[in-house]
């Protein structure tokens, strides 16, 4: 005999998934074992794709045939910190009034999450002919790595899915292209010496002066570039530095010095071409600074978190499909990044396509308007329609 699942609606799903503190410091196993035994209970099979830790999992579930690739809903499990905020009730706790649902990760993105997967029931019976798959991943707040390893075995021991629908907040707008997210830390290593005598040493700090100068050098030159579509905002790629860290009093020639910067790339843009000239710069302009009074010092640079960016894929295969789904007539972009690059990158078609909006993220009291909720169930359920008649 087939077991009977629980039905829950969209909203007591995300109550569910919202009491699971999944701040991406922390596991997200519980709330992976809470969907398992939701999976199971309507006989949706799927498969746990542990990190190498052990301590987080993705959760890749699908409905309706199993020998075939259908449409991807992907969402992320983890959240953003709560410390630090004026929530005016426990986060963890969903609490709706004014039509709003509030909680940490209610609109970023427990919401598509939950509604994926509280119409698991309608999936299965609507006679699914294209399969729709499920995919909860982690650790996109800080990496967005955390799907990765569960692309890599789309089309090995997984099937190849047709289409990705990644479901950030968007207002339920289509969006086919964003820009990349790429972080890095410098260290210039230098030698301590009395600042009087500066040719008994190298000062690190001067050096990355001079390295931060070249990436001011480089955002004015992508400022002027510009964005030849016209769809971005702001209209070109930037580049920032966030932090700079050096040196331990004002007569001393710094020993260290670390940075930490970023650039936000148009698709278009060589994501080498950055890191390469910066490189250049370190090799032929700073580091013979740095050690022309001696073989003093060094300069790395660590790349920490690569986002690839989603770029423009005209009439392919998920734009259609999302836009008629959405009862929309053009694609959007957003300025913020998400995991579709990866799926694109996987050669599978991919749009961004969620409900609520990016506005209530990442602060107090966030929340989803339960009418956007509503608005993504219809999405599903067209989707549901649409994959029974393929």
């Amino acid at each position: 005999m087939p077991r009977t699942g629980q039905r829950l609606t969209p909203l007591e799903m995300l109550a569910k998934l919202v009491s699971f503190d999944t701040v991406s410091t922390k596991s997200n196993l519980p709330l992976i074992a809470f969907v398992e035994d939701y999976l199971q209970g309507w006989n949706v099979p799927y498969v746990r794709v542990p990190n190498e830790a052990g301590d987080k999992a993705a959760l890749y579930a699908t409905v309706g045939p199993q020998d075939r690739g259908g449409i991807v809903l992907s969402g992320h499990t983890d959240v953003v910190p709560v410390e630090g905020q004026s929530w005016t009730a426990d986060p963890f706790t969903l609490r709706v009034e004014n039509g709003r649902a509030h909680g940490r990760g209610a609109v970023d993105m427990k919401a598509f999450d939950a509604l994926a997967l509280a119409l698991v029931p309608e999936f299965k019976a609507a006679n699914l002919a294209t399969p729709i798959h499920i995919m909860l991943s982690y650790d996109e707040e800080t990496t967005c790595l955390g799907v990765v390893d569960t692309i890599r075995r789309m089309g090995r021991d997984l099937p190849l899915p047709r289409a990705a629908i990644v479901g950030e907040p968007t207002m339920m707008e289509v969006v086919d292209a964003h820009k990349s997210v790429v972080t890095f830390s410098t260290t210039v290593h230098g030698f301590e010496a009395h600042s009087s005598k500066p040719y008994l040493g190298a000062s690190a700090v001067m050096t990355a002066a001079e390295l931060i100068a070249e990436l001011n050098r480089i955002a004015d030159e992508m400022m002027e570039r510009g964005d030849t579509s016209g769809r971005f905002d702001p209209p070109y790629t930037t580049v920032h530095v966030g932090t700079i860290a050096g040196g331990t009093a004002r007569n001393i020639l710094s020993k260290s010095c670390t940075f930490h910067w970023e650039f936000r790339g148009l698709p278009n843009l060589d994501p080498q071409e950055i890191p390469n000239r910066l490189d250049a710069f370190a090799q032929e302009v700073a580091l013979k600074r740095l050690n022309r009074f001696g073989a003093f010092g060094r300069i790395e640079t660590k790349l920490e978190v690569a986002v690839p960016g989603l770029a423009p894929d005209p009439g392919s295969f998920a734009e259609t499909l999302a836009l008629r789904l959405a009862g929309r007539n053009r694609t959007q972009t957003v300025p913020f990044g998400t995991e579709a690059g990866h799926y694109q990158a996987a050669g599978i078609p991919t749009v961004v396509c969620g409900p609520g909006s990016i506005d209530q993220a990442h602060q107090p009291d966030e929340y989803i308007t339960l009418d956007q909720l509503e608005a993504g169930a219809a999405f599903m359920r067209r989707l549901a329609a649409a994959c029974a008649s393929s």
